[in-house]
């Protein structure tokens, strides 16, 4: 048993040395500094700040909706979040960034603690995927897949 917890913490911490020790070019770093402004004025409640990062033509998928969803139902649902609850902390870190010209996804992980308008606190843990598209020298999301996948 011993042996086997050993086996799982090695391996556990080479995976996070291993994810902690990746070079990325300055195309995946400009796509990263993009994911993180983004991620940073939608935990500081600024929702149009936030939206201004989406492209017209988005379509993202959170696991909490049963389909896929636009623009518009995803303005409605930052615009609620924002409204009834407040971050006190957050953050992320990327797993993997591909940038191939004017396209790019992230893939990554975010931590974040969250208090609602009654009082309650929340951890939660979970993992996106972010669809980019660089359209006037703007990186814009055009489409993201993921959320929670624990507490």
């Amino acid at each position: 048993m011993r042996r086997m917890i050993f086996i799982c913490i090695t391996l556990t911490t080479f995976c996070v040395v291993n994810l902690m020790a990746q070079q990325w070019t300055d195309a995946q770093k400009e796509v990263w500094a993009t994911v993180k402004a983004y991620n940073d004025l939608g935990t500081k409640g600024d929702a149009q700040g936030f939206l201004s990062y989406f492209d017209d033509s988005y379509c993202g998928w959170s696991y909490i909706l049963d389909a896929p969803s636009g623009k518009d139902e995803a303005t409605t649902e930052i615009n609620y979040w924002i409204a009834n609850s407040k971050t006190l902390y957050y953050t992320i870190t990327p797993a993997k960034i591909w940038v191939n010209g004017n396209f790019a996804f992230v893939h990554y992980y975010y931590t974040q603690y969250t208090e609602d308008n009654e009082g309650k606190k929340e951890w939660e843990k979970g993992r996106w995927t972010d669809i980019l598209m660089k359209k006037d020298g703007k990186w814009l999301m055009v489409g993201d897949h993921g959320g929670q996948t624990s507490k």
